[in-house]
């Protein structure tokens, strides 16, 4: 949650479009959104849990890439993030080219979501 928060503030203002999305999320984590709302407020250190499968490691760096994309504008710092963020969770870097090309910024199918495993797997440097 802390991740996503960050990404959306690094252009200063977190949309409300970016709130829902992270409180959406939230909710699908067992948080409950008061308990998400407050985080808003705060900075955050960028820390990633250790010993992430690899579904774990996919499903973060899609929600950024979904996160990133939400409102519509993507600017060079939330991609450097992203990047950064990637490669910590044991991807090339490169895996940003086809995560921008593919991901969605709203619902993807389970079957886009399956496609865009295969592709991105060949990026994952660390399996776990």
């Amino acid at each position: 949650m802390k991740l996503l928060i960050s990404l959306a503030q690094i252009d200063g203002k977190v949309a409300e479009r970016e709130q829902y999305y992270i409180i959406n999320i939230g909710r699908a984590n067992g948080f409950y959104p008061d308990e998400v709302k407050p985080l808003f407020d705060q900075q955050h250190k960028l820390t990633i849990p250790e010993n992430l499968t690899a579904d774990q490691k996919f499903n973060y760096i899609v929600s950024l890439v979904q996160l990133m994309k939400i409102d519509e504008r993507m600017y060079k710092e939330e991609i450097m993030f992203c990047s950064k963020i990637a490669v910590n969770l044991g991807y090339d870097q490169e895996v940003m080219f086809d995560l921008l090309l593919h991901v969605k910024a709203g619902d993807m199918s389970e079957s886009e979501l399956k496609e865009l495993r295969s592709i991105t797997d060949k990026y994952l440097l660390r399996q776990s």
